[in-house]
């Protein structure tokens, strides 16, 4: 399955997968206080799922409020944040 951006609605669980929406485009986003776009595998409008990689990076994100992972700058980041 390919990754894609997808945005998160802002008003259901940032750790269900059907509160995202495919993105036509990359975020323009990177850090801040709630989650803003999730690079995922998915075929349609929402990703197929959540790892459990990318529910510790949204967990890391609500903590840190930096773009995860966050452990090296050269390292695709999975999960954007937005004030």
């Amino acid at each position: 399955m390919a990754r894609r951006w997808y945005a998160y609605n802002g008003v259901g669980d940032p750790l269900s997968s059907g509160d995202y929406n495919i993105a036509s485009y990359p975020p323009s986003c990177i850090n801040g206080v709630r989650v803003c776009a999730i690079y995922a595998t998915g075929t349609g409008q929402s990703p197929s799922f959540l790892s459990s990689n990318l529910r510790n990076y949204i967990s890391n994100l609500y903590i840190t409020l930096v773009a995860q992972p966050d452990s090296d700058p050269a390292i695709k980041k999975y999960v954007y944040g937005k004030s």
